[in-house]
């Protein structure tokens, strides 16, 4: 009997927690899911004989340990910050473990003794990153196969609400991480466009936006994600002369998403003390500068942005009760913290809500009897709980598990799903749940 250690059974958790109780009499495992919340930890595991919840805190190292060490395999689905301690107890215990996050410095530094120790500590395999790494490689493998050279590679991805389901001016509810979403894009997003290297600040992201067009839906806002230059060599396109990785989001929701980083209201890095006797009006009024003459917060802030008082960005600013009197009740909070207990209000999933994934990849080639390939994706969620997040995230996830403990995945150390024995089934498998791309070819 194989045992499976799950830290973490927030959002993205229930595909993944299914598809392991579903295949654990099949594959002889059990499956451990342990979470801050023992309560959620058992709701997502619904009596099922193969699993046990636990109630777990990553901070305590004696549970950590103890769990990680009597483990077989561990999935961390903790944010991104926490995955170290335990990646650092895998590899002293000699377990393999599963993320869906970016490899960070710190993990990186684990490989060496990762491979010493016999263990993949596989990252980025979930959505994005992860599908995305995945259908590029199989893309990037068969035009090299066939004799093609790629000029320019373009990906983008966005989480988004399936039209069925869009009844607010943003288009967009939340279906992972909020603070993660509330935080996006800070930094400098870094690419290559035509062998010219291209920097975009987090005070200009939101502004320096592309239309994306999809196939019988309305053009997307993208806008670029985090290091694309990274992923040249990863890929291995390091001589490619246009390499972008970006972000989807509905038409205006850049735009409006500005008004909110121009004020100030996504920065994580200070506390505002009297936060709990604020009305969100004062809270934005404090950040408005104060020669600014208008009759009412409304119409300062529409000057501050330059921006019609009924305009669509406006109107989207509004809606959100920023510029409201209601108390904001929170204490010694950060701006970014007030913004996102104000929008997981708004931006609720409702139990019946649908939610959608869209995820496109453009290629230009060269030497081939074609010019260019657009592979997309488009998946939505059932319901509120069965989201496609929670199926693009958990599923690869689940799958990779599969494929360690049964060792058809035999590489070690720190890795990514852009090799061929770990890309290829987990694609081929990601079939059958209706994970399905389409290309064409022009």
């Amino acid at each position: 009997m194989r045992h499976i250690l799950l830290i973490g059974a927030g959002r993205s958790s229930s595909s993944l927690i299914n598809y392991l109780l579903n295949h654990a009499s099949t594959h002889d495992w059990t499956l451990t899911v342990a979470d801050i919340s023992e309560e959620s930890a058992r709701q997502k595991i619904g009596g099922h004989a193969g699993g046990r919840a636990i109630r777990f805190d990553i901070q305590n190292e004696k549970q950590r340990v103890d769990e990680i060490s009597k483990s077989d395999i561990v999935i961390s689905m903790l944010p991104a910050h926490l995955h170290l301690p335990v990646a650092e107890a895998c590899v002293r215990w000699k377990k393999n473990l599963v993320t869906a996050s970016y490899v960070s410095g710190e993990m990186q530094e684990l490989d060496e003794r990762a491979k010493q120790n016999g263990v993949i500590l596989l990252n980025e395999c979930g959505l994005d990153p992860g599908i995305d790494h995945m259908s590029a490689m199989k893309i990037i493998s068969e035009i090299k196969k066939e004799g093609g050279e790629i000029s320019s590679f373009r990906s983008y991805t966005g989480g988004l609400v399936a039209p069925e389901s869009n009844d607010n001016p943003w288009g967009y509810k939340f279906t992972w991480n909020p603070r993660n979403v509330i935080l996006a894009g800070q930094g400098t997003a870094k690419h290559i466009e035509e062998n010219k290297y291209r920097y975009i600040p987090y005070h200009r992201l939101f502004i320096q936006t592309e239309q994306i067009h999809v196939d019988g839906m309305d053009s997307f806002d993208g806008y670029a994600n985090r290091d694309s230059l990274a992923y040249r060599k990863i890929y291995g396109l390091e001589n490619i002369p246009t390499m972008l990785r970006g972000t989807l989001r509905q038409k205006g929701f850049c735009k409006a998403w500005n008004v909110f980083v121009q004020l100030g209201l996504t920065d994580d890095s200070y506390v505002i003390e009297d936060a709990a006797h604020l009305s969100y009006r004062r809270l934005t009024e404090s950040f408005l500068p104060p020669d600014l003459k208008a009759k009412n917060p409304v119409e300062r802030l529409a000057k501050f942005m330059n921006e019609k008082e009924d305009s669509e960005v406006m109107q989207k600013i509004i809606w959100t009760g920023i510029l409201d009197d209601r108390q904001i009740g929170l204490e010694k909070a950060t701006p970014a913290q007030i913004l996102q207990h104000l929008l997981e209000q708004k931006w609720k999933l409702r139990e019946s809500d649908q939610d959608m994934i869209v995820m496109q990849h453009q290629f230009e080639v060269r030497n081939l009897q074609f010019a260019k390939i657009v592979s997309t994706l488009v998946v939505k969620g059932d319901n509120a709980t069965d989201t496609a997040m929670a199926k693009t995230v958990g599923l690869p996830l689940a799958i990779a598990t599969k494929l360690i403990l049964n060792g058809e995945i035999k590489i070690k150390g720190i890795q990514l799903p852009v090799h061929q024995e770990i890309y290829e089934p987990i694609l081929n498998e990601l079939k059958n749940f209706g994970i399905v791309f389409t290309e064409i070819k022009k």
